[in-house]
């Protein structure tokens, strides 16, 4: 079995694991490398980017390493390397927490239990719960629903179809460095800058395959290219922005505006001004397209895979 048809079965096998299981409540390896990324924080922090950039290399250059030395190992055998593949692929992706979470927050909502809600955002997103009405919420939620979809999901695809094992694991880690140490709290406006620049490269192709697959999957296709092509380089982050356009037109409603992060209020653009106020029962319609944008994902990475390997291959003859 090739190389190609490891990172395929391998890849569909840990998706389904995800639908089928979840993240595991206790002794997840992102939270193992939370913890070593917080004990190399604490042993290098200073308030400079160099520092930082010195802990980005340090943990998101370790988890490619670690990936590169069990592929080598378990090379020679087939069904170990796809068994790697597969529990890296379930390891990394994050779908069915991310539905699981919004669904949750949905719930709560529909039975009017607005302080239940709030208090299960912050699993879901960093929104200051307490500056959000319902219709708030529903709407952070929808947001998050598509900025994940991208980051737990899509892009670890990309580049599991890339570089395989080391590929998922690294993107993985950079999306974890960022969430840790990218944003801009005074402690880590400095020390943060790197994780959070190459959290920028490394979601830039997801991010564009999941607008894409946003159009492609929604129940409003024009909408949804009409949205990215208007409003998405007016959002601060460029990768969100196509991502998060993109699903507001898909489902024709109107994200973005005002957030409160930290204590820290933001004025962000509005994306797709033409739609509608997100609604609560918008929060399971876009669980639903992520599930869809998901799938065609798999399908995407695999196919781009095997062209690529056909095109350098004659590229030789």
């Amino acid at each position: 079995m090739g190389a190609d048809r490891v990172f395929a079965y391998g890849a569909a096998a840990g998706l389904l694991g995800d639908l089928l299981f979840g993240d595991p409540r206790r002794g997840h390896p992102v939270a193992a490398f939370g913890l070593a990324t917080g004990a190399v924080e604490r042993a290098v922090w200073r308030d400079h980017r160099g520092w930082g950039a010195l802990h980005t290399a340090v943990c998101a250059g370790g988890a490619v390493a670690l990936g590169a030395v069990a592929a080598r190992r378990v090379r020679p055998c087939p069904a170990a390397s796809f068994a790697l593949t597969a529990a890296a692929t379930w390891a990394v992706v994050g779908g069915t927490s991310l539905a699981r979470e919004a669904r949750s927050i949905g719930r709560a909502l529909d039975a009017g239990d607005v302080e239940g809600a709030r208090a299960r955002l912050p699993h879901l997103c960093g929104r200051d719960p307490q500056a959000l009405d319902a219709d708030g919420i529903a709407r952070a939620v929808v947001e998050s629903v598509a900025e994940n979809t991208s980051d737990a999901v899509v892009g670890a695809l990309v580049w599991g179809a890339v570089a395989g094992v080391p590929g998922l694991l690294g993107f993985r880690a950079v999306n974890t460095l960022d969430a840790m140490v990218g944003h801009r709290s005074p402690r880590y406006r400095r020390f943060g800058w790197a994780a959070a620049r190459l959290d920028d490269v490394a979601g830039w192709p997801g991010a564009r395959l999941t607008a894409v697959l946003a159009a492609v999957a929604g129940p409003d296709p024009r909408g949804a290219v009409r949205a990215r092509r208007a409003d998405a380089a007016a959002h601060p982050s460029p990768n969100a922005g196509p991502v998060e356009a993109s699903f507001a037109g898909a489902l024709g409603v109107r994200l973005g505006g005002t957030l409160s992060y930290g204590g820290r209020v933001e004025h962000r653009p509005v994306l797709n001004g033409g739609g509608r106020a997100v609604r609560v029962g918008d929060i399971e319609r876009a669980v639903r397209l992520s599930r869809r944008v998901s799938g065609l994902a798999l399908g995407v990475t695999v196919a781009g895979r095997f062209l690529a390997r056909r095109v350098l291959t004659k590229g030789r003859l």
